[in-house]
């Protein structure tokens, strides 16, 4: 039996979009997920900022000691991701090819940077 890949997915907790696709997040047994809110102090939080990544500007996936931001890290997830469901396999689709996650991650991001502001709600990195 092959031994499951550790995982972590850096998140926004106080982003009511990150958060929802976070406790949604499905990936296949093969991997042990650990989800982090980037605003809780987690030393995975410290390595992203010394590596020089916003997580404003975007969730980071930390697998096999490599950090994967934005629209990357959207790739790696949908590359992992179960298949279950219509609107899972839509963002598997866009997201499993590089192309597309970096087209579609912008708005995303402006929409949850736009999502932040109306709830009053402050960036990780002020």
């Amino acid at each position: 039996m092959s031994e499951r890949v550790p995982v972590q997915v850096v998140y926004d907790g106080e982003c009511p979009f990150c958060t929802a696709y976070a406790r949604l997040l499905r990936l296949r047994e093969s991997y042990d997920v650990e989800l982090v809110d980037a605003r809780s102090g987690h030393p995975v939080v410290a390595e992203i900022g010394a590596a020089g990544l916003d997580l404003d500007e975007g969730m980071v996936v930390k697998m096999h000691g490599r950090l994967h931001h934005g629209a990357d890290a959207m790739t790696r997830l949908a590359v992992m991701g179960a298949k279950a469901g219509p609107l899972r396999a839509a963002g598997n689709w866009v997201f499993s090819d590089a192309g597309r996650a970096r087209l579609f991650y912008p708005p995303l991001r402006a929409g949850r940077n736009l999502a932040l502001r109306l709830l009053g709600r402050r960036k990780i990195n002020p």
